[in-house]
């Protein structure tokens, strides 16, 4: 092969290994957010699509001319660490009401290539009105209108709203605010990552709330895999019977790749007794391999799991630690205490701990200086570490996982409440969604969870 040839098979293994990891990290990527890793994987779509479908098994769908690549990640499992986040208020993550605000909202834009935000909120009143089983949408409430306004940001965010004139925020305020919005009807259809839709499980709705875990194990069934995803489901399924041996190693290869592109960190006793016979066979761990190199990471395997790692950070959508927020700072120096107590602490002695932090930084964390702030805080830092593969709870108690004596709090700064930390290794990435981060840089960084309701 000619140098020639060479410089551009490594050019090419190079760009492919970048747009892998900027898609799991980014699973809608837009031109308009992102131009130069739009023509990146616009460029190298073909080997992309290939390698997610046999790795992972997930679907990628490139449109050039209209600008978006929609990776459409799959889990067996629902997963709540990665919710849809409001834009505003320190990006909590949504709520029951404006999930639902967010599927109505939906679809109706299905049918309105342009709309002003008046007329939108008028088709949502009358859609919530229609249906006894969604409470009805009153704009006129201050509360309503921030929620709604917490919708129409997340959809901006994805591209599928565009405000030609006017800013969404104004509607909180009034809601006799103008705005006009361009929609794009065709991204907003390429949403939803699920493979099979809610109206296709035809179930009564006042069937719905005793069924609901069985429903949402019903729309991500798949059935190329037959019943080898041991879901009780699929050899119900139309077309599909008992699992073929190829079937059933399909299966294996895809549920055991999936979570470890996926998550933080893979535990050994997470997976099922196939799955780790498969991941350490000769064949599995040559795949595993193989396609950790091809993406670009580092594998480490220790004897509690598995964890990749990104050395440039690309796949990386929330770090860990982390000093933009004050539950993620929290959770830094709570993990201290977590992991000196073999047996985990009780709720009590977290909020205890978290009153400590409140009293030895007065000028910190004030939407916390309250009677039960604590207890709050505590519980948001727990639920950083749990999102992140760090603490789990057994009996009551919050644990230390492995991955979790990767920290230490060398350094606290009293005035500006920063944080200096090290770690047995180099800088990883949160893998989900969205990818989620478990870290060892030498000080926190990055940027809050985009969500994983792409």
């Amino acid at each position: 092969m000619s140098t020639l040839a060479n410089q551009l098979a490594a050019a090419e293994r190079t760009e492919v290994a970048r747009g892998i990891r900027l898609l799991l990290a980014r699973p809608l990527l837009t031109e308009a957010a992102d131009p130069a890793g739009f023509e990146l994987v616009r460029r190298r779509r073909e080997p992309l699509a290939k390698w997610f479908d046999y790795i992972c098994g997930w679907s990628l769908v490139v449109e050039p001319r209209r600008g978006y690549a929609r990776l459409a990640k799959v889990r067996a499992h629902a997963d709540a660490s990665r919710p849809a986040r409001r834009a505003r208020s320190g990006r909590a993550p949504f709520d029951r009401r404006r999930y639902v605000l967010l599927c109505v909202t939906a679809a109706e834009l299905l049918s309105m290539p342009m709309t002003t935000i008046g007329l939108l909120a008028d088709r949502v009143v009358q859609a919530t009105a229609a249906d006894q089983a969604l409470p009805a949408f009153d704009p006129v409430h201050r509360p309503e209108r921030m929620a709604f306004v917490d919708v129409l940001k997340l959809l901006e965010s994805y591209g599928v709203l565009r405000a030609v004139d006017g800013a969404t925020e104004t509607y909180v305020e009034s809601a006799e605010a103008k705005v006009l919005y361009g929609v794009d009807t065709t991204l907003l259809m390429r949403l939803p990552a699920a493979p099979v839709g809610a109206s296709g499980l035809a179930v009564p709705p006042d069937e719905v709330p005793a069924r609901f875990e069985d429903l949402l194990t019903g729309i991500v069934r798949e059935r190329r895999y037959g019943g080898a995803a041991g879901d009780g489901t699929a050899d119900d399924a139309p077309g599909t019977g008992a699992a073929t041996e190829p079937q059933r190693n399909l299966w294996l290869r895809h549920s055991v790749l999936r979570r470890l592109f996926d998550d933080p960190v893979v535990y050994r006793a997470e997976l099922t007794e196939e799955e780790l016979a498969y991941v350490t066979s000769l064949t599995g761990r040559q795949i595993l391999r193989r396609s950790v190199e091809q993406a670009g990471l580092l594998l480490e395997e220790r004897a509690e799991g598995f964890l990749l790692v990104d050395p440039d950070g690309i796949a990386t959508d929330v770090r860990f630690p982390d000093d933009t927020s004050t539950a993620r700072v929290a959770a830094l120096l709570l993990l201290e205490p977590v992991r000196a107590a073999p047996a985990g602490l009780l709720p009590e002695q977290l909020a205890e701990a978290g009153a400590d932090l409140l009293r030895r930084f007065p000028r910190w964390a004030k939407a916390y200086q309250s009677q039960e702030g604590a207890a709050r805080l505590a519980d948001d830092a727990v639920r950083v570490l749990r999102d992140t593969g760090l603490v789990h709870r057994v009996g009551g108690r919050v644990v230390a996982r492995p991955a979790a004596h990767r920290y230490r709090v060398a350094e606290t700064m009293t005035m500006t409440m920063t944080t200096t930390t090290s770690a047995d290794t180099g800088a990883g990435r949160r893998k989900t969604g969205k990818r989620r981060e478990v870290t060892g840089a030498a000080a926190p960084a990055g940027g809050p969870d985009e969500g994983d309701e792409q």
